[in-house]
């Protein structure tokens, strides 16, 4: 017992370190945009095009997540993946031409998607719901660490592309520690011994309606999430007249507040229900939102967009547990690979959608986009609750 328990931490050890690989480069875009944008002289929308060709390879492996895990191993996965996304973000640091940057932005995100959505299968089936919570706010300590190292890269080089090159380093590092540790995966850990389930096909569970609802959900979270993540930077340096360097820390602030809201709400998810926690996280994000479209000053725009961060942190990982009670331990596993690709497009498409209108409508309608795509997602939350009440 004492053996299996020392390599469930040594599990949850790298799970939690690839976590915050995956965050990296995410937190690196939004700060790098305005540069790479002038480097290769493409519209302001043009962000649109890395992050699908991103989710396209994101959705791609997460899609088919299980079959990977089954071949490879977590382990072997996630030393790959590491693999993969250091040779994008090496990539991105050299590439003499957009087509090139676009190209490895697809590699990164079949690096980055099987091996989210393998880890999240493996600690949903296998850790509580306050281990779901501090393994994501460990992407959230990556997603930090992104902005506040491409800035401290521009604010000594004044170019974007050393923030690259520093990740890419530490993505490989990573990828070697894994590699050398994927026996670990092989080992029980606590619940391993479920019962055998038998297998669900993916069109099986793509019929049920409480799976299709999840994906909803998910599609729309992340895309605020990382809509308001990827913009900020932008939006309070080109509409609010923000110094670079102070909106830089503002968006990895952006992204502490959401890390800092998650290991609390590890600590707070054992006292009071899921239903409870999500609905109070939406309606909070809201109200940081409405501080950001008000326009009533720099300060309360700085307090909103540290409050959404704040707010949103629980959502993501609270879903995630939650997916069995929505839709039942045979299609728990299939789902959650589903549910990390609708995340992934969501992920493209809301924030390109954003920028779509900021290049038509101005920047200020970018919070204003993501306040009603929130008032969305509070809707399905009560559906998906009722749908669960009776057990449908």
């Amino acid at each position: 017992m004492n053996r299996n328990r020392r390599h469930a931490f040594g599990t949850l050890t790298v799970a939690f370190a690839g976590f915050i690989s995956l965050g990296m480069p995410d937190g690196l875009l939004g700060v790098a945009w305005p540069g790479i944008r002038g480097h290769f002289d493409v519209p302001l929308d043009a962000l649109g095009i890395i992050l699908i060709a991103g989710t396209s390879g994101y959705i791609l492996s997460s899609f088919f997540s299980g079959a990977l895990v089954r071949r490879l191993g977590i382990g072997g996965l996630l030393s790959l993946s590491c693999g993969a996304t250091a040779s994008a973000m090496l990539i991105y640091a050299l590439a003499p031409a957009w087509r090139l940057l676009v190209v490895f932005a697809f590699i990164g995100g079949l690096g980055a998607g099987a091996i989210d959505a393998g880890i999240n299968t493996y600690v949903a089936q296998h850790f509580s719901g306050r281990v779901m919570q501090w393994l994501h706010a460990s992407f959230g300590v990556g997603i930090t660490l992104g902005p506040m190292i491409m800035t401290l890269g521009i604010h000594l080089t004044s170019r974007w592309q050393p923030g690259y090159y520093a990740v890419a380093v530490a993505q490989a590092g990573l990828a070697l520690v894994f590699l050398c540790t994927k026996g670990w995966w092989q080992v029980s850990t606590p619940h391993s011994d479920q019962e055998h389930l038998p297998h669900v096909s993916l069109l099986e569970t793509l019929r049920t309606g409480a799976a299709c609802l999840s994906m909803v959900m998910f599609f729309i979270y992340t895309g605020v999430e990382v809509g308001l993540g990827v913009w900020a930077y932008s939006f309070l340096t080109e509409s609010r007249g923000m110094a670079g360097e102070w909106a830089g820390f503002v968006t990895a602030g952006y992204w502490g507040m959401f890390t800092v809201g998650r290991v609390l709400a590890g600590w707070y998810s054992n006292r009071i229900s899921l239903v409870r926690l999500l609905n109070q996280a939406v309606g909070l994000a809201l109200f940081g939102i409405m501080l950001i479209i008000i326009k009533q000053g720099m300060l309360v725009s700085v307090i909103g967009i540290a409050v959404t961060g704040f707010a949103i942190a629980p959502i993501f990982p609270g879903l995630v547990s939650d997916t069995e009670t929505r839709t039942g331990r045979r299609h728990q596993a299939n789902c959650i690979g589903m549910q990390i690709a609708a995340a992934g497009l969501g992920a493209a498409l809301v924030p390109g959608m954003a920028g779509l209108l900021a290049r038509f409508l101005g920047l200020e309608a970018i919070p204003i986009c993501l306040f009603c795509a929130f008032l969305l997602l509070w809707a399905c939350l009560a559906v998906s609750h009722h749908r669960a009440r009776l057990n449908l």
